[in-house]
């Protein structure tokens, strides 16, 4: 599935290349340190921002950190020596990165924070999703569900996290938490699955449903971690439905849950529109100009950029994938890259 993602968005970018001259690489070279290529959206991420940023006149070039902070620290001091144009940087543990952060834009390098906000220290720009709404989303999809089972919200929700280490899950979970706060009668066991490794999450499944064999929903926080649980349900005799399931990234495999009746929802990550903020954002970045605060048009989404103590913060909204709307081409999940070229803001 992965080489298949990586595959459709190259076929992409070298019509894109050929057919046009603006998608010239000679602005200079950014390097991309990409976590993990363990999930379709990192896949995913690589092939969105290689294709949005040679459409603006950059080459990129990924590192991949397996998911070892040491490595990523390593690759950095590295890319640093290097002087690129710009760092993209998701980090693999958004504490141990911070001296590295700071050396890079002390060199005059700007550091671009992709997917995984960092606010301990100032970066160049931060494209992110809004993940405490996705969380605000997720309750509100958990309450429908919980409301259709017993004519009120209640019952008992396993939630199992990403790895405590990023923002993007603990985000998520303060904003789902926040707005199950309303409802004492719902219990919620939240269980991280460490390095977002979905065996680890298809474990906590098998555990939790030993431990709690009256589990109404499970919410996992991303689509990897839901295959995995998913078959800890099949494993224990389940059907499709007999639990509900959601998770919050939208990635190819959580729609194929969907589809087969194990998922009931998805609030998607918005990969597309994250990658295209950017591209659109990045000869600013590079040049050291103002990005003004406001409000602007990522492909087609409603983005807003604030001025925060980290500096220029771009948050893009996610929307909930049901099996009303699953066959929408905008929704990242079914692998339809955007068409259309982008430009750089002015």
């Amino acid at each position: 599935m992965k080489r298949m993602l990586i595959a459709a968005f190259g076929v992409v970018v070298l019509a894109m290349s050929i057919l046009s001259p603006a998608y010239a690489q000679d602005k200079g070279k950014v390097y991309y340190l990409v976590p993990t290529l363990l999930d379709e959206f990192q896949t995913g991420s690589v092939s969105a921002l290689e294709m949005f940023l040679e459409q603006v006149g950059y080459e990129m070039q990924t590192l991949n950190a397996d998911n070892k902070t040491d490595v990523q620290q390593s690759q950095m001091n590295d890319v640093i020596a290097l002087k690129p144009a710009a760092i993209i940087l998701a980090a693999v543990d958004f504490n141990a990165l911070k001296p590295s952060i700071e050396a890079a834009m002390a060199a005059g390098i700007p550091v671009v924070e992709f997917d995984r906000q960092i606010t301990s220290t100032p970066s160049a720009f931060t494209s992110v999703a809004g993940t405490v709404e996705i969380g605000y989303v997720a309750a509100g999809v958990v309450q429908d569900l919980l409301s259709s089972k017993y004519g009120e919200v209640k019952g008992k929700v396993l939630q199992v996290l990403g790895d405590p280490g990023d923002p993007y899950t603990l985000d998520i979970q303060k904003g789902f938490e926040e707005k199950m706060a309303a409802y004492p009668d719902v219990t919620i066991i939240s269980v991280p699955a460490m390095q977002w490794e979905a065996s680890n999450a298809g474990t906590i499944v098998s555990d939790q449903l030993l431990a709690n064999p009256d589990i109404d929903l499970i919410f996992n926080h991303a689509a990897h971690l839901s295959v995995a649980a998913a078959a800890s349900l099949e494993s224990a005799g389940k059907q499709p439905g007999d639990i509900f399931m959601l998770s919050s990234n939208g990635a190819p495999v959580g729609l194929d849950l969907i589809r087969r009746g194990w998922m009931q929802a998805e609030v998607e990550q918005p990969l597309y529109a994250q990658a295209a903020a950017v591209a659109m954002f990045m000869d600013k970045i590079v040049n050291k100009e103002e990005i003004e605060p406001g409000t602007y048009d990522v492909i087609g989404l409603e983005s807003t950029v604030t001025m925060e103590d980290w500096g220029p913060n771009i948050k893009i909204p996610g929307a909930v994938i049901t099996m009303d709307n699953i066959d929408n081409p905008a929704f990242w999940g079914n692998m339809q890259p955007p068409t259309d070229s982008i430009s750089s803001v002015e």
